[in-house]
């Protein structure tokens, strides 16, 4: 099976973006500030996984998956701190964090699996 073939990259990578596209909208300091840090993090997932999946080893493609889902909390953060800032509404916050726990329970139920 291919890194492309896991479902987990592909939500990871899907996630990504649409954080990347609401970010890039934002204003220099917001971007500077927020915008950074959660695009980092929401990166770090699918980031993770890969580097994890080229290791060719169980036990450090596991310890990678801890911490995909390390900086899917910290993305978690990210977004309700977007939110409180008034720098993203209700509606992407929930599209966001529904997202997320969604891909939480998958890499949880994937991690077991290793």
């Amino acid at each position: 099976m291919k890194l492309e073939d896991l479902r987990i990259y592909q939500i990871s990578m899907k996630v990504g973006e649409s954080v990347w596209s609401e970010v890039d909208g934002w204003q220099y300091f917001e971007k500077d500030t927020i915008g950074k840090q959660l695009v980092r993090s929401v990166d770090s997932i699918a980031a993770s996984i890969s580097e994890g999946y080229g290791r060719y080893h169980y036990k450090e493609f596991k310890q990678y998956c801890y911490i995909a889902r390390g900086s899917l909390y910290e993305t978690k953060t990210w977004i309700h701190k977007a939110k409180k800032r008034e720098l993203i509404g209700d509606e992407i916050c929930d599209s966001i964090v529904k997202q997320l726990d969604e891909l939480g329970i998958m890499l949880n139920n994937f991690i077991k699996t290793i």
